[in-house]
């Protein structure tokens, strides 16, 4: 048996690569429609995105503060190492994001779909695009003569811009920047003619129009965006209210640390460092990339054509949805839904129901991310309105969507309701709706307990799994959550949970202990086996107690989606943990931990992967299906895609995503599980 201390780890960010890849190969896979295909590329190059915008500036950072004596050598020389890894992988991706798109390109002609990329306009469609340009584009475009102004240019997060080269008076040379108004317009300009449907860049409309700047003649043009660090600094000890310290904090995210700069191939020698010098770009890592950039705005292309897209899957509804009341039918039994295959309305049905019955008193809900035209939070309004007590516990600090969150607590503020902001220290991730009511002399409760947010718009495409629940024990706790933040209680010992598990509490302990009780039944010779679906993992004592119970016997299968730092199928330390990635239609995002205790199986969902910051900074929620029905659907569901042969991969000791072999039977889990609540006995 192989010691704990020789225990070892997948690197978290190259994981994530690794992650990004899988992306890559569906985007590759040609029997994935071509549309599909490139949503796929968008969602590649979104991804990228975010990698240089969060995990890059960790990255880079340690080099300074080994630098200022602050962490140790070996620590800044590891992480260096990954650094330099990473960009290796990172070049290698591109290589191939650019491949697969040269493949897609010719496919979509043979639909007549023409994507101009990386060519001229064509003749026959230049009169309409130049009229678009004098007619639409021009009005935005704001041309900055870099070596004419005194100060240095700001290129904002994430935008696109234009580095014009050429010559002023006197012969001097000039630089031009001019900014992409994709914030105004759309990416693409799409237009048909002869039977054939053109797709432009708005970047080529614009580089075929420079004539923009008196007195300067252009002999190069180059597209650039610079990335910036998306970290938002909060201090634990500021005394200014947290609203406002979040909204002083948006709008100085785009004002952060370039951490890229990202430019088209072939700027002069003689102009580069000026470039540089100009953009104040000198701290960024300077990627050379292809013509076009924010790639992820492929996902725009309007063409409609069903044949080149996924066929859509009408939404089940829930058996007697539309029956008598649901919060009537929760009080006789729970109700699982599996979005996004399971209506969504059943959900804003909850909501809706509690604002206009007179039986219902009070209405509880934690906001982490919502839709910007939210019926839940709408629907709250209106119980507002119609006398209920709302209390709304507010994550402000969920990233990118700070701005939306407080735009619904301003909202919710001004029509009465209680809304409480989590303390600058602490994330609360977990996702509970509670519902208090009149049953004749007594109180009672019924609840919504989820895997993912509560957002009608992300519900149309995350697989999640929501609880609706009548069990009192479960709710009232869930009350206690809604308390403690309020009161700022910290302390574990404070606040007992029999039924949910919650980070901050009594998660992490909790697991640990049902992952023990697998390792003494395999020790006794009974069945022992584990089986959890996360979207990432990373935390390294959780990880430990999975090798521990591996070199037990007990049998573990995970299904990790993004970043997973546990090393499966080694000898001597993982030979019984396999891992498996599923990328298909749907973003698989549901969280699932399955305990077989001897075949008196625990099965919990809940909100928490097993990262760090889930673990020890946020307050996460995990809770157990307690009907032996809803526990039996949940097996069958996790079986299928434990036996996905089509969109699922195995992730092996080297890293590397590995098709998994289809033997006699070809199964594609999304499909299936479709499949089986379409026709299925509930």
């Amino acid at each position: 048996m192989t010691a704990e201390s020789n225990y070892f780890f997948f690197d978290r960010d190259l994981s994530w690569l690794s992650f990004n890849e899988r992306v890559l190969m569906e985007a590759e896979d040609e029997s994935v429609p071509l549309l599909e295909r490139i949503n796929f590329l968008s969602i590649y190059s979104s991804n990228l995105d975010e990698f240089y915008r969060v995990r890059m500036p960790a990255l880079t950072a340690l080099q300074k503060l080994y630098q200022k004596q602050k962490v140790k050598k070996e620590t800044a020389t590891r992480h260096a190492d990954v650094a330099g890894k990473a960009k290796e992988i990172i070049y290698e991706q591109q290589s191939r994001f650019g491949g697969i798109l040269h493949q897609i390109i010719p496919q979509l002609q043979q639909h007549r779909i023409e994507l101009v990329y990386g060519r001229s306009i064509p003749a026959q469609i230049m009169p309409q695009v130049s009229h678009y340009f004098f007619t639409q584009v021009l009005a935005f475009l704001k041309p900055v003569v870099l070596t004419q102004d005194e100060g240095a240019f700001f290129p904002e997060n994430n935008m696109l811009y234009l580095a014009l080269t050429g010559k002023g008076q006197e012969g001097r040379d000039e630089i031009v920047v001019v900014n992409i108004p994709t914030e105004h317009l759309s990416r693409f300009y799409e237009v048909e003619r002869d039977g054939n449907y053109y797709v432009v860049f708005l970047d080529d409309i614009i580089k075929a129009h420079l004539d923009i700047v008196p007195g300067i003649i252009v002999d190069g043009c180059f597209s650039f965006k610079v990335t910036r660090d998306a970290e938002l600094e909060i201090d634990d000890d500021y005394e200014e209210d947290i609203a406002t310290k979040i909204e002083k904090q948006i709008e100085k995210r785009d004002a952060g640390l370039a951490t890229r700069f990202l430019h088209e191939p072939g700027i002069p020698e003689n102009i580069f460092p000026e470039l540089i010098k100009r953009l104040n770009l000198s701290e960024a890592v300077i990627v050379q990339g292809g013509r076009y950039h924010n790639l992820k705005d492929l996902s725009g292309i309007s063409v409609n054509i069903a044949e080149l897209k996924n066929l859509k899957w009408p939404a089940v509804q829930l058996p007697g949805s539309n029956d008598n009341s649901l919060l009537d039918q929760i009080r006789e039994r729970d109700i699982l839904l599996h979005t996004p295959y399971h209506s969504y309305d059943a959900v804003l049905r909850f909501f809706n129901e509690a604002a206009i019955r007179a039986d219902v008193e009070e209405i509880y809900l934690t906001m982490y991310r919502v839709a910007s035209d939210s019926r839940i939070v709408n629907a709250l309004l209106s119980a507002a309105h119609n006398g209920k007590k709302v209390t709304v516990l507010i994550e402000l600090k969920a990233r990118f969507d700070e701005a939306n969150n407080l735009k619904w607590a301003k909202k919710l503020k001004k029509a009465g309701v209680h809304v409480i902001y989590t303390p600058t220290d602490l994330k609360v991730h977990a996702k509970l709706a509670l519902i208090r009511r009149k049953n004749g002399a007594k109180t009672d409760y019924a609840g919504l307990l989820a895997t993912g947010n509560l957002n009608e718009g992300t519900a149309r495409f995350y697989t999640d799994h929501i609880l609706l629940t009548g069990h009192q024990g479960m709710l009232q706790e869930a009350e206690k959550i809604f308390q403690s933040v309020e009161e700022k209680i910290k302390t574990k010992e404070k606040i007992q949970f029999d039924h949910l598990l919650v980070a901050k509490y009594n998660l992490q302990d909790r697991f640990l202990e049902l992952i023990d009780r697998e390792i003494r039944n395999a020790h006794q010779g009974l069945p022992a086996q584990i089986i959890i679906k996360l979207n990432n993992l990373e935390e390294r004592v959780l990880i430990r107690k999975l090798y521990d119970a591996s070199n037990a016997g007990v049998k573990i299968q995970l299904i990790v989606r993004g970043i997973c730092c546990i090393v499966p199928g080694v000898v001597g330390m993982s030979e019984n943990i396999t891992v498996r990635r599923i990328v298909d239609r749907y973003l698989e995002h549901g969280r699932i931990y399955i305990f077989h205790n001897n075949g008196k199986y625990e099965i919990f969902l809940g909100s928490a992967d097993w990262m760090n910051r889930n673990i020890y900074k946020r307050i996460e929620v995990c809770f157990p299906l307690y009907d032996e029905n809803l526990k039996t659907e949940m097996r069958e569901l996790i079986d299928i895609q434990l036996s996905d042969n089509v969109k699922a991969v195995s992730l092996n000791e080297k890293m590397q995503n590995v098709r998994v072999e289809n033997v006699d039977e070809s199964i594609q889990s999304q499909q299936k599980i479709y499949n089986r609540l379409t026709h299925g006995n509930r």
